[in-house]
C-alpha cells in the first residue's frame, strides 16, 4: 500500500510529496539485480526527448538512484494497414512493468494513430494523474494552485470509434462503461484517501450527456459511500472551468476525477495555471504496468539546441519514484529540483532564465 514518505530534513512544504505522488491499486513488484538496482523502461521520445531524457539519466545518476535504464524505440511500422507499436518494446515494458516516456509525435498520414493513445490501450493505463501544484519561485497569477486530477484514460470520445454515414458527415461514437467509471472513481477515492485529500470532484456534462455522463455519475456516487472520510460533490465542466481560473483556492486539497476528453482539456487549462506544461508531471496507472510521462510537445523547433526543459519529465520521473516505494530519492530530487527554480539563477529559457539544458541539470545536480 502506498505510504507517504517525508525526510526529517526536507524543507520545503509536505505538499509536494503529497502532490507529485501516485497511490498505486497494486504494490509496485519490480525485481532488483545482483546490483540493488531495478530495471525501468525509458522511452526517450521525439524531438527534445533525447536532451531531457539525457538530462534526467544524468540526475540520476549523480542521485545514485537504484534504477538501471532499458531504452527502446515505439516508433509504429504499418502492420495490415495498422499503426503497431515494437513488439520488443511492448515486452520491455510488461517486464518492468514500469516506464518513464518522454514526448512523441504522432506520424501524419492515414493508419497512423496517436502512440499515446496506443499505449494507453495496449496497457489498459486506465487512471491519468496529473497534478497541478504551484512551485515557489516561479511567478504566476496564482500563487497557490494544489489540486489532482485524475481523468478515465481509455474510452469515452477518445475510444476511437467513428466513420463517415454519408459523404460529409462523420459519425464519432462516445463510449463509457460502468466498469470503467467505477475503476477510475475508486482509484481517485483512493489517491484522496492515501494523500490526504478532503475532497473529490466529479467533473460531468451529465445535464446534456444524460446517460453516458449519467453512468460515470453513478459509478462515482456508488464508490462514495465507500469512503466516508471524503467529502464528494459533482460540478459541470463548462462551471469548474469559470471557477479554477477565477480563483483556484477553493480547488485545493481535493481531486478532481472525469471522463476522458473533459481531463484532457482541464488538465492542460490547470497546467497554464502554474507555467504550463514544462512544469506539469503526469502519470498513467495500470493493474500491471505504469507509465509516466511528459505531456508537453516534442518541440522539433529547438531539437538538439540545448534549450529544452527537462523539469516536467523529472517530476515525472518524481511521481515514478514514490510509485516504486523509493521515497529518499524522490524527495532528494525534487527538493534540489526545486530550490534550483526557487533560486532562478540557472534556469531555461522558458522560466525566464538564459541556462542551456545541461547547465540546468548540473545545477540540481550540485544541489544533491
Amino acid at each position: 500500500m502506498f505510504r507517504n514518505y517525508i525526510s526529517k530534513n526536507i524543507q520545503r512544504p509536505v505538499k509536494f510529496a503529497r502532490a507529485y505522488a501516485s497511490a498505486p491499486t497494486s504494490v509496485y513488484q519490480g525485481n532488483k539485480d545482483a546490483n540493488g538496482n531495478y530495471t525501468v523502461t525509458l522511452i526517450p521520445g521525439d524531438g527534445i526527448g533525447n536532451e531531457i531524457s539525457d538530462a534526467v539519466k544524468k540526475i540520476y545518476e549523480a542521485a545514485k538512484v537504484p534504477i538501471k535504464w532499458e531504452e527502446v524505440d515505439v516508433t509504429p511500422s504499418l502492420v495490415n494497414g495498422k499503426s503497431t507499436i515494437p513488439q520488443y518494446s511492448i515486452d520491455s515494458i510488461k517486464a518492468n512493468t514500469i516506464a518513464l516516456k518522454g514526448p512523441l509525435a504522432t506520424p501524419v498520414g492515414k493508419g497512423h494513430v496517436s502512440l499515446n493513445l496506443t499505449l494507453r490501450r495496449t496497457f489498459n493505463l486506465f487512471a491519468n494523474v496529473r497534478p497541478c501544484l504551484s512551485i515557489p519561485g516561479y511567478k504566476t497569477p496564482y500563487d497557490d494552485v494544489d489540486t489532482v486530477l485524475i481523468r478515465e484514460n481509455t474510452e469515452g470520445e477518445y475510444s476511437g470509434i467513428e466513420h463517415e454515414v454519408v459523404d460529409g458527415v462523420v459519425q464519432s461514437i462516445k463510449l463509457i462503461t460502468f466498469e470503467a467509471s467505477e475503476r477510475v472513481a475508486r482509484y481517485a477515492f483512493h489517491h484522496a484517501s492515501t494523500q490526504n485529500r478532503k475532497r473529490v470532484t466529479a467533473v460531468h456534462k451529465a445535464n446534456i450527456m444524460r446517460l453516458s455522463d449519467g453512468m460515470f455519475l453513478q459509478a462515482c456516487r456508488q464508490v462514495a459511500k465507500e469512503y466516508p472520510d471524503v467529502k464528494y460533490d459533482e460540478d459541470l465542466l463548462d462551471r469548474a472551468c469559470l471557477a479554477i481560473t477565477t480563483d483556484p483556492s477553493p480547488f485545493s486539497d481535493r481531486v478532481m476525477v472525469m471522463p476522458n476528453l473533459y481531463g484532457d482539456i482541464l488538465s492542460d487549462m490547470c497546467a497554464g495555471l502554474i507555467g504550463g506544461l514544462g512544469l506539469t508531471p503526469s502519470g498513467n496507472i495500470g493493474k500491471d504496468a505504469s507509465i509516466f510521462e511528459a505531456v508537453h510537445g516534442s518541440a522539433p523547433d529547438i531539437a538538439g539546441k540545448g534549450l529544452a526543459n527537462p523539469t516536467a519529465l523529472l517530476l515525472s520521473s518524481i511521481m515514478m519514484l514514490r510509485h516504486m516505494n523509493l521515497f529518499e530519492h524522490a524527495d532528494k530530487i525534487e527538493r534540489a529540483a526545486l530550490t534550483t527554480i526557487r533560486e532562478g539563477k540557472t534556469i531555461t529559457r522558458d522560466l525566464g532564465g538564459s541556462s542551456s539544458t545541461n547547465e540546468y541539470a548540473d545545477a540540481i545536480i550540485k544541489k544533491l
